[in-house]
């Protein structure tokens, strides 16, 4: 009989072959905080580096890349490539969905999303921000929005926003989404193209090196964002835009694009092209199913959601670490992460660690 996680039906990698790409030391359940890069990519990666340090680096070349990680991430997210901007970081593309509202606009929050999310839009005096739960945050639309900003997963604990109801009440009221899926994207499928703006950090659930962001939505939407960083990269052929004016951007989401940290992109693009040969549904079952194996060895419900947060005494991830299990305390509790770098038998070796503390 084939396991789920021997899905060769397809001609697709499956998981357990995708897992041999990895070189973790540890039980790894920290990938909310930063993905491990599959072999090939922290070789591209290193390989840029060593020629850099040679003197052979070509940054033209080096554009292949970048590239190749927009193309697989529209892919994976299921938009055209040309609807995608690559940056560095979160905050960035929200503080220019931030710069594009007029004064006085209505920004609905969830109470306690993470900060490059909120921080842009609070930056801004002239805007009413207004934080509300997350189970309630598409009933509160309602109440007035002309933007929601919104995380698709929340970084403290894993809970998963409801995306769906949100869409139906923003058509419904005429606001506006901004969908951070710094924590989704990778192992949740999402409604990429139902979404006005959608950005999301590549160096966690998208595996690639810290340096990497993207940024995708409807045409509509990003046409309303100002270039405001506009540089030599957002220009409409890249290495003839170098010198001199007048303006001339990138007709497409490029024109939104930062100079790129091109070891950064190097070491993405085959991590992203991994993720995609995998398939985000096969990640997803993957992903909760050992999410809810840990949850049940510590008698705790099971949830939807590839993180977990568990009440636990402190010192308890320094515990964990000493005995060969990467976790990361983040809200006061426990933050488990369950990626395709994941097995069972990291799950297993967490368990036998923390049900002792849980159970007390």
């Amino acid at each position: 009989m084939t396991s789920s996680n021997e899905r060769v039906s397809t001609g697709l990698p499956t998981v357990a072959r995708a897992q041999r790409e990895f070189a973790a030391g540890a039980a790894y359940l920290d990938t909310a905080t930063y993905g491990l890069p599959p072999r090939a990519a922290h070789e591209a990666m290193l390989a840029a580096e060593r020629d850099r340090a040679a003197g052979l680096m070509v940054p033209t070349a080096l554009d292949e890349a970048v590239t190749r990680s927009r193309e697989a991430f529209a892919r994976l997210l299921g938009v055209p490539a040309a609807r995608v901007a690559c940056g560095p970081q979160v905050s960035y593309y929200v503080g220019l969905v931030a710069a594009s509202l007029p004064a006085g606009a209505r920004v609905l929050v969830a109470d306690g999303d993470f900060t490059s999310l909120l921080f842009p839009f609070a930056a801004r005096p002239e805007l009413a921000v207004r934080s509300v739960p997350l189970e309630r945050i598409a009933e509160e639309v309602a109440g007035g929005a002309d933007v929601v900003a919104v995380s698709a997963v929340q970084s403290a604990d894993g809970r998963i926003a409801p995306i769906d109801d949100l869409i139906g009440a923003a058509r419904a009221h005429g606001a506006r989404i901004l969908l951070d899926a710094t924590q989704a994207a990778g192992w949740l499928p999402l409604p990429a193209g139902q979404v006005d703006w959608l950005v999301a950090g590549g160096y966690k659930w998208l595996l690639g090196p810290r340096g990497t962001c993207f940024l995708t939505g409807t045409r509509e939407a990003l046409d309303a964002l100002p270039a405001i960083g506009a540089g030599w990269y957002a220009g409409a052929d890249i290495w003839d835009s170098v010198y001199g004016l007048p303006l001339r951007l990138a007709g497409d989401a490029r024109r939104l694009d930062l100079s790129p940290a091109w070891q950064c992109w190097a070491g993405h693009a085959p991590a992203l092209e991994l993720l995609e040969r995998v398939g985000v549904a096969a990640i997803h079952d993957h992903d909760v199913a050992l999410a809810r194996r840990f949850a049940a060895g510590l008698g705790l419900p099971p949830g939807d959601s590839a993180i977990v947060s568990v009440a636990v005494p402190d010192g308890t991830a320094e515990m964990l670490r000493r005995n060969g299990v990467i976790a990361t305390v983040r809200a006061g509790r426990l933050r488990c992460a369950f990626h395709l770098t994941t097995t069972e038998a990291d799950v297993d070796a967490a368990v036998g660690l923390l049900a002792p503390l849980v159970a007390a």
